[in-house]
């Protein structure tokens, strides 16, 4: 179960990676106000989950402001991916069953629950950034986690 999660991390650095590319490359993606507030959604959500796991404080007030800049976002998603990887590189599997309050749906569940939430959440909003980016003319990337698979790619 680890190894599955450390990849799925690992595809998820890459995934967002290439989904911002692909924004960047388009030059009315970079400045579409939608494409960067579900932008900042992702990253926001791993970093709400991070001070979970890692037992920091989380401050709504300042996280959930969207950045004006996708350079600003874009360096969330870069100290967000490089907090994950650190964190699933040292959990062991007894970490996996330890249980999270999860104050913002009023519930609990497992790290290992959680983990899963993060990365399937994150997956599901890159799609909606991808129909987003083919609709004002760009070109989505493919972020499949089987083809990332193939060569296991590190974040562009």
């Amino acid at each position: 179960m680890l190894s599955m999660i450390r990849d799925l991390f690992n595809h998820q650095a890459w995934a967002d990676a290439a989904i911002l590319a692909a924004v960047w490359s388009h030059p009315a993606a970079a400045e579409d106000e939608a494409l960067r507030k579900t932008l900042h959604h992702i990253v926001v959500t791993q970093r709400a989950f991070l001070s979970l796991f890692l037992e920091h404080p989380f401050d709504p007030k300042t996280e959930f402001r969207v950045p004006t800049e996708l350079k600003d976002i874009e360096a969330l998603f870069r100290e967000a991916h490089r907090e994950e990887t650190a964190y699933v590189g040292k959990l062991d599997e007894g970490g996996l069953s330890r249980v999270l309050d999860l104050p913002w749906i009023g519930g609990r569940a497992s790290t290992g629950e959680a983990l899963m939430q993060v990365v399937m959440h994150s997956q599901s909003h890159r799609g909606q950034c991808a129909t987003r980016l083919r609709a004002i003319g760009g070109n989505p990337p493919m972020t499949d986690f089987i083809v990332w698979i193939k060569d296991r790619p590190a974040p562009v």
